[in-house]
This record gives structure tokens, sequence and C-alpha cells, in this order.
């Protein structure tokens, strides 16, 4: 439910400009369909070992099930937000204060406030618990194919083999929600290229949490400023994820979080 979650609310998708002379059209037959995608990865300078992560694949059906059955999340904050939340307070504010070091050190070097990226961890997976099992290439693959948001996913699935084609990660570790995120804060794979900073994601919470803070200094965090709607750091808030829903919910946790730990 909680990768799920992260998918419903897509927001972190980066485009980049595609390679000129190998585009895969989408739709049609998928076998014939990938070896485009191949050439084209290739031509994105994607290795030997990158490549064979697409060998034998075949699309995912439950992938696109779950990308059209999207409509029943469309809640208002009243809704969603406060509901959510509820159950996840209790072992927030207890990561927070057990893990007060670490966020005290993240936050000298990056300025992103523990609460925050707790209040992300939690709504994320639930603290790393429920980080989803679907085979990430397949079900960037699956979407890339697709005609509905092709070029977005194509993108996606070929940083997904950049980082296996690195020895980062292995193709059979790489799994997530069916969207393409991966880890305990649900990392597409540009923003992991872009931020991670070879952490380990999916086992490593520090890391997870290391890589979320440097990815909001990234997109502008301004150390002690608020993150509430119309505050400085809200902004920030919505590049993580752009669902004005879903990044006051965040905003909503890491205040209560914040009020509990005082």
């Amino acid at each position: 439910m909680h990768s799920q979650l992260r998918a419903l609310f897509y927001g972190l998708v980066v485009a980049l400009a595609p390679a000129t002379g190998f585009a895969a059209t989408c739709g049609g037959d998928f076998g014939a369909w990938l070896q485009g995608v191949k050439q084209e990865a290739s031509s994105h300078g994607v290795g030997a070992r990158g490549l064979a992560a697409l060998d034998g694949l075949s699309p995912d059906p439950s992938v696109i099930s779950h990308d059209r059955g999207q409509g029943v999340f469309r809640q208002s904050f009243e809704q969603f937000g406060p509901h959510r939340v509820a159950p996840l307070l209790g072992a927030g504010a207890n990561k927070l204060r057990a893990m007060g070091s670490f966020f005290d050190r993240l936050e000298s070097q990056t300025g992103v406030s523990g609460p925050v990226l707790v209040a992300i961890w939690g709504l994320e997976t639930s603290y790393g618990a429920v980080q989803g099992n679907f085979a990430t290439i397949r079900s960037l693959a699956t979407l890339a194919h697709d005609c509905r948001r092709s070029d977005k996913f194509r993108e996606e699935l070929f940083d997904a083999l950049k980082i296996v084609d690195s020895g980062a990660m292995s193709a059979s570790a790489m799994r997530g929600a069916w969207a393409g995120e991966i880890g305990q804060t649900q990392f597409m794979p540009s923003s992991y290229l872009k931020f991670g900073g070879g952490q380990d994601l999916i086992h490593s919470s520090q890391g997870a949490l290391t890589a979320t803070a440097n990815y909001l200094r990234g997109y502008g965090w301004s150390k002690g400023a608020g993150w509430e709607p119309g505050q400085p750091n809200f902004a920030v808030i919505k590049q993580w994820n752009n669902s004005d829903v879903y990044a006051r919910t965040i905003a909503y946790f890491a205040t209560k979080l914040n009020e509990m730990v005082k």
C-alpha cells in the first residue's frame, strides 16, 4: 500500500533529452520494441551488464492495472492527511529520538530538518517496512512500452540500466514500487543517480535518509526556514512530490513530529 501510494502522487520524473536515431515507438509488439530500446540505451552509454538486464523481459500486466487504477485516491487533504499520519506518529517520534545524533549531523551538513525526513520515510514505506516487491526494470519497461507516459518512463528505464551497469545494484536486487521507485524513501532511478551518492537505499535507513536530505538540499532547502504551506521550504517539499495533498501531508506530519519531540 505505501509503495503504491508513492506512485499515486508520482512527481519525481526528470526528463532527459532523447537520443536520435534509435527512438523506440511505444505500443505494438513488445519484443520488437525492446530491441529498439536496447539500441537506444546503448546510445545513452549503457554497457553490456546493463543491457543484459533487458534479456528475456516481458511486460507486467499488473503494473498497467495499478497505473490505470489511481482515480480512487483523489482525496482532499482533510480526507487523506490526518488519517494517513495518525498511525505513523508514535513510531516516527521514537525514531526521531533514537536517531537524534544522526539527524543532528545530517542537518548540520544539509540544513534539512529531521522531522521532515522522518515524515517522508514514514509516508513512503512505513519506515522501510513496505518498499514494494515489483521488479523495477520490468515495471519501467512495461510503463515505457505503454503509450500513456512512454517518454518519461523510457528515460527512467535507461537510468535504472545505468545503475545496474555501474554495479551499484543488480537487476535482481532492484525491486520496489510498481512505478519504479526504489528504497526506503522511494527514489526514482533518475533521482538516485543525481542524489543517491552511492548510498544503499534499500537496506540502510541512514543511507536512504541521507540521499533524501541531499535531494531536498539540491532543490533549495533553506536551513531553519519553515516547511508549512506558504513558508519557504514548502516549495521544496513539492519538488519531492508535486501533489498539494501529499506535500501538505508531509508538512503536517513533520510539524506533529516536531511538537512531539520538543
